[in-house]
């Protein structure tokens, strides 16, 4: 699946730079030591980190939950994070994301139930969407396609690959005679088609989207379709899932999304295996990660409740280096992180600043004040010029002026004599006064560029 992607963006060259792995087999990379453990996640094949070092062994649990009816049989290896914490453990590192979650994650098997419940209640075609990667989950829709007698099409280039390539190693253990192509959907009856797709995230560009715009080339949705979104909203990504609900809501369709218990099961860890994990492994230190700020948070009180001494654990932000020893673990210091910004025009990248005015100026516009103002007695030379753009209508410009020019004339009445002789601290003064202003009658942040002449 790695190999696709490669493959889909041009990077094909460095595939052969790939070295497969054996679970449970020690590889030397550098002065270090390390095992791949299988462990379960929504995606096939997951593992887990043990890295000996001579300092000590880093244990790294990657994204996991702990599923002991997984649809493959093929159980977290929890025999060697046993093994590892007999040894002693210097460090783990383990994932975050649902730290907030009591008790354990459910298994993926529970999303099988209901898609058969879903498929009894399917009068016409069934379209599912879920993550192309989540294999296990669009298998089981698969697997109840075919026992539902549907033939089964697949649409989506990630997904179409996805299965191509779960199919050529055995995880999709499903017959040809079972797939069809799109284009020969509509010689089925409505209630003999299964149509596995991406866009459960509502992307733009992706076929459920374009199946709810009207602008899918083959499939034409009808008022008896029956849609699964069998996924969640990445945090993040609520608005587009929801512009999506509307649209295929606005189509006639039915929507099968969070209504129904089980339509989707997370692949992280909740408190119960977390606490699991961190029993068997009885790691010194604790580094909890992926996540937000809060999730790691919480599970450093989990972990302190499990035994790991509150002076051990350290929580991260993007880009904090850690320096870990046998007798302690700091905070060194912090490299820069986080998006960089490219002009598609040069390919020169834009500094975070000038990113930032861009996005004020696009959402709350800019006013530019120019004025004279008289040293001796402290008023305005004639008019002062105030300009804005994005801000205010053209018919609401004059009113809009009178009130900054009283502001103005009030603030140099008050002002200090000797701060005349510094133009940059009155326009400062200025963008303060305006601001406020701004904010408390128009609640928006403009740009405020006062240029002052001192006379």
């Amino acid at each position: 699946m790695i190999e696709n992607k490669f493959n889909e963006h041009g990077l094909s060259q460095y595939t052969k730079n790939f070295n497969f792995v054996t679970i449970r087999k020690q590889y030397q990379i550098g002065d270090m030591l390390i095992e791949w453990m299988h462990n379960t996640h929504s995606i096939i094949d997951a593992c887990s980190l043990a890295i000996e070092t001579s300092a000590g062994t880093i244990i790294h649990t990657a994204d996991f939950k702990v599923d002991h009816t997984p649809v493959d049989n093929y159980t977290m290896d929890l025999r060697r994070f046993a093994h590892y914490g007999e040894k002693g453990v210097l460090c783990l590192f383990s994932d975050s994301t649902n730290s907030h979650n009591a008790g354990y994650t459910k298994s993926e098997k529970v999303v099988g139930k209901t898609f058969d419940t879903l498929f009894n209640l399917a009068k016409g075609r069934v379209i599912m969407s879920t993550f192309s990667s989540n294999v296990h989950r669009i298998f089981q829709a698969m697997e109840r396609a075919v026992h539902h007698g549907r033939k089964i099409c697949v649409i989506g280039r990630s997904m179409e690959r996805n299965i191509e390539t779960n199919r050529a190693l055995g995880f999709v253990d499903i017959e040809d005679k079972h797939f069809i192509e799109v284009h020969e959907v509509p010689k089925y009856s409505d209630n003999e088609v299964l149509v596995v797709t991406t866009g459960s995230q509502g992307e733009t560009m992706a076929a459920l989207n374009r199946m709810a715009s009207d602008e899918h080339r083959h499939i034409k949705l009808k008022p008896s379709d029956t849609v699964i979104i069998s996924a969640s909203a990445i945090p993040g990504n609520e608005g587009s899932v929801s512009g999506l609900m509307n649209k295929l809501i606005k189509a006639g369709v039915t929507v099968r999304y969070k209504e129904f218990d089980n339509i989707h099961v997370s692949g992280h860890a909740s408190q119960g295996e977390q606490q699991l994990i961190l029993r068997l492994i009885q790691p010194k230190f604790f580094l909890p990660v992926h996540g937000e700020y809060n999730h790691i948070a919480k599970h450093a009180r989990t972990a302190v409740e499990c035994g790991v001494d509150e002076r051990n654990i350290l929580l991260m932000s993007d880009g904090d280096q850690i320096e870990l020893t046998t007798k302690y673990l700091k905070k060194v210091k912090t490299v820069k992180s986080g998006k960089t910004f490219i002009d598609n025009q040069n390919n020169m990248t834009i500094e975070n600043d000038v990113v930032v005015d861009r996005q004020k100026l696009a959402e709350d516009g800019i006013i530019n004040i120019v004025a004279q103002v008289s040293q001796s007695n402290q008023k305005i030379v004639g008019n002062p010029v105030i300009t804005t753009h994005g801000l205010i209508s053209e018919k609401a410009l004059r009113s809009f002026q009178k009130e900054i020019e009283g502001l103005l004339e009030t603030l140099f009445l008050n002002i200090k004599p000797e701060s005349l002789k510094n133009p940059r601290d009155i326009e400062n003064d200025i963008k303060s006064v305006v601001r406020k202003h701004v904010i408390r009658t128009k609640k928006r942040y403009p740009i405020i560029i006062p240029t002052i002449f001192i006379v």
